[in-house]
């Protein structure tokens, strides 16, 4: 799916400039006319940016801007306005917007922006807290795992065990390693505490499913890929 951006504008031909240029860069976009619109589709939509008219019939770009806040602090929102100053961008930071363009301008410049913050987004979305492997996801913010949609209960020990080998996917992990990361122990105390551990993990997230994700190197430890 590409990347969706909302332009909120009533000028029919500022809308129709900015939305066929997105468009030739190879984004997906959707216009709203007025205020009230706009919100509406942003509300009930996900979009990766919002660009956004101060100047609005039925509801301004401020009060825009602070509605979209209030239901998603993170998508990008770059507002246009044709009044440049101190004042306007205040009241316009206050209300959560992250740039300022002033009209008139020109495309490569809203493109230049849009692309910042585009970019700043899709890090921030490698940063977010979900590992997958194959059908397996492990969301660290919620602590919850979940495999092929299916909610799976572990305990604080299995859920550390398995974030660790979900980030060293498709690498060979040594019980060595495992025990001292996991548990702070040097593997000569004669514990089988991870290949218990394993075991559990096994247990709830591979038995019952044809395709099997943790698998066992003799001698050499365990590794989490797809079959």
């Amino acid at each position: 799916m590409g990347t969706k951006i909302l332009i909120i504008e009533d000028e029919k031909r500022v809308a129709s400039f900015i939305r066929q240029g997105l468009e030739e860069e190879g984004f997906e976009t959707a216009v709203a006319y007025d205020g009230l619109i706009g919100k509406k589709m942003a509300l009930s939509q996900n979009y990766d940016m919002i660009i956004l008219d101060v100047n609005l019939p039925m509801m301004n770009g401020f009060e825009v801007c602070k509605e979209i806040r209030n239901h998603n602090a993170s998508v990008p929102v770059l507002m246009l306005t044709a009044l440049g100053t101190t004042q306007d961008k205040l009241e316009g930071f206050d209300a959560g917007t992250d740039d300022y363009l002033v009209k008139p301008f020109e495309f490569k410049e809203l493109l230049a922006r849009v692309r910042v913050f585009l970019k700043r987004t899709n890090h921030a979305v490698l940063q977010t807290n979900i590992l997958k492997i194959a059908d397996l996801e492990m969301n660290l913010d919620a602590k919850t795992v979940c495999r092929a949609g299916k909610n799976i209960e572990l305990t604080a020990k299995e859920f550390q065990l398995l974030e660790f080998l979900m980030r060293s996917k498709n690498k060979v992990i040594s019980r060595a390693e495992i025990a001292e990361k996991i548990w702070d122990i040097t593997f000569d105390t004669g514990t089988n505490i991870i290949d218990v551990y394993i075991s559990f993990l096994r247990n709830k997230i591979d038995k019952g499913f044809s395709s099997k994700l943790i698998h066992t190197h003799v001698g050499m430890g365990y590794i989490l890929k797809e079959s």
